[in-house]
């Protein structure tokens, strides 16, 4: 099952699929035994304007129940990284600064993450750059022009955008994150 609903890239835009398409969030068989049929099982909340004057906290996420198994799911817009603090933009923007040359120290400076947390994103693309990459470079040419892992990354980020990126993978089957 895909974890991530691809196209919703604010969390303006996810308020108005809730209110006029909620479907699109409806996943097609469950994750855990297969079966179709998900029931909507109500919502959880979720606190994903971190970065912004938290005017869209919390957030509803959509649950789903199975009548087969019994377990629920749920999917996530794009904005909204699974397992995730902060999102996709924020780590974006802090992780393309950390690429460029700048210190842990003065890109912890610049936005609210800690130097342990910048530390751990970019230990966390380093570490998954050869699984992700094989993943991406096939669809998407210009990507394995690269010559190192930063560059990769870079070269992801300025042409896809981390939040596609990502989005691509979860739909391909790739564990994101």
């Amino acid at each position: 099952m895909y974890r991530i609903v691809s196209g919703i890239h604010s969390l303006q835009q996810h308020a108005v699929a809730l209110a006029r398409t909620p479907e699109v969030y409806r996943p097609k068989q469950c994750p855990h035994c297969g079966h179709g049929a998900l029931r909507c099982h109500g919502h959880y909340e979720r606190k994903a304007d971190r970065e912004g004057s938290g005017i869209w906290n919390p957030v509803s996420i959509l649950r789903y129940l199975c009548p087969s198994c019994g377990r629920t799911c749920s999917r996530l817009p794009t904005c909204v990284p699974p397992r995730r603090w902060y999102g996709w933009a924020l780590q974006q923007k802090l992780l393309l600064l950390l690429l460029s040359g700048f210190s842990l120290y003065a890109v912890a400076l610049t936005a609210q993450p800690c130097r342990d947390t910048c530390r751990r994103w970019m230990r966390w693309l380093n570490d998954r750059y050869e699984l992700f990459g094989f993943h991406l470079r096939n669809p998407f040419p210009v990507l394995g022009r690269t010559v190192d892992w930063q560059e990769f990354w870079r070269s992801c980020m300025e042409t896809l955008g981390l939040d596609a990126a990502m989005a691509w993978l979860d739909q391909h089957g790739v564990n994101v994150p």
